[in-house]
């Protein structure tokens, strides 16, 4: 019976990595577009603007299959989601090098959006159902996610400065996926158990108007949350050099710092969640500081100020604030996670979607105009995750 467990062990410790490791890869997928749109805009020799409207075909990707995904994730085998998720990210990362043209790259955009929910339909509920029904291990998910996000602009800008080939930034992304595909090969998934009901669910404190006003904000909150990250991520080296006519490494380095602040936040956040933290005090903590650290970037052109608004709003806006909104989700509907992570995900999907064809349109008349649509998105955040705190506060007061 001990062997049988320690096997057991090492299969869970095993998996955990492996889940992990997709999303360290998933880092590198969700903003390897966005840091070579000048060099993919010379390959298709077409303007920066193009390249954003086939950024925008990852949002496709995720809009056409999270609503499947989540639905199916909780009738059929978890792994074979995590493996269909790695397979599109293969193919994309191979595909946009040989796509001739934005047409062709706009298809393997949509294949990265497909990776991207397959592995979240996959992944998710089974971290939650390794843990007992707990949330934590989801933000987990951020850290890796942040640490890809930190480490490709180090990459791209060494590429870049050494007047290397661009494409070696996907090579490396593909050849991490078929590394951790031969270590996942082997191992068991849990099964499937959507009738788990964790002890601190949230719905049944509430009438059905609450619950439909805290559902409602809860799905239009999957939308802004991603399209806050999304938006950053996609602007701010662009807003850096053109803007603030910073330089081209400098310029990285400040996604990088906000991959850093990410990785702090998702540290600071997991702490605080074991501790049994509310996630409504947490996420409109979170998302004031996040509206704050963008006004500072706007309002400043100091160096120092620059940096330490990027730290912040790591922290802040991509430290797990979005995984503690689903953490909150599957708490008001605790026996339908697959279903509530596709839901979730498919309004961010439509954030990744629209998100740069608005700034993509804003750019034409300026960057500015594009990253400062931000605030606007930061300002609607922070309303719903008030409206969130005060149907779940009420709702406890009138039981």
């Amino acid at each position: 019976m001990q062997v049988v467990a320690e096997k057991s062990e090492i299969n869970k410790r095993r998996l955990s990595i492996g889940l992990y490791i997709n999303y360290f890869i998933h880092g590198f997928g969700l903003i390897i577009l966005a840091q070579n749109m000048k060099e993919l805009s010379g390959v298709w020799n077409t303007p920066l603007a193009t390249v954003s409207y086939v950024i925008s075909g990852v949002g496709i990707g995720r809009l056409l299959a999270y609503l499947i995904t989540g639905f199916l994730a909780d009738k059929i085998s978890r792994k074979f989601f995590v493996y269909l998720g790695m397979i599109c990210y293969l193919l994309f990362a191979i595909g946009i090098l040989l796509s001739p043209s934005p047409q062709i790259g706009y298809i393997f955009a949509i294949l990265a959006g497909v990776a991207n929910s397959a592995l979240d339909a996959g992944t998710y509920t089974t971290l939650v159902e390794m843990n007992d029904g707990k949330g934590q291990g989801t933000i987990l998910i951020k850290a890796f996610m942040s640490a890809g996000e930190f480490i490709l602009p180090l990459i791209v800008a060494s590429l870049e400065t050494n007047s290397l080939w661009f494409g070696w930034s996907f090579i490396c992304m593909a050849a991490l996926i078929v590394l951790n595909a031969i270590n996942l090969f082997s191992l068991k998934f849990p099964k499937a158990n959507i009738d788990q009901v964790t002890s601190n669910s949230v719905g049944h404190d509430l009438s059905k108007a609450r619950k439909t006003i805290l559902t409602l904000a809860l799905v239009l909150y999957g939308y802004t949350s991603m399209a806050l990250m999304i938006l950053y991520t996609q602007w701010i080296s662009l807003y850096a050099q053109n803007e603030l006519n910073l330089g081209n490494v400098t310029a990285h380095f400040i996604l990088s710092l906000y991959s850093i602040g990410s990785i702090v936040g998702v540290l600071v956040l997991y702490a605080l969640l074991k501790h049994n933290a509310k996630e409504s005090i947490l996420l409109i903590t979170l998302n004031f500081l996040a509206l704050v650290a963008l006004v500072m970037m706007m309002i400043t052109k100091n160096t120092t100020f620059i940096f330490f608004a990027s730290l912040l709003f790591g922290f802040s806006a991509a430290g797990g604030v979005m995984q503690t909104g689903l953490t909150l989700f599957m708490k008001v509907y605790p026996q339908m996670k697959g279903m509530i992570t596709g839901v979730f995900y498919f309004f961010g999907s439509i954030a990744s979607f629209t998100i740069p064809i608005i700034t993509g349109w804003l750019s034409k008349k300026s960057i500015t105009a594009a990253f400062s649509f931000n605030i606007i998105i930061g300002i609607i955040s922070l309303g719903l995750v008030i409206i969130m705190w005060t149907a779940i506060r009420q709702g406890k007061e009138d039981k």
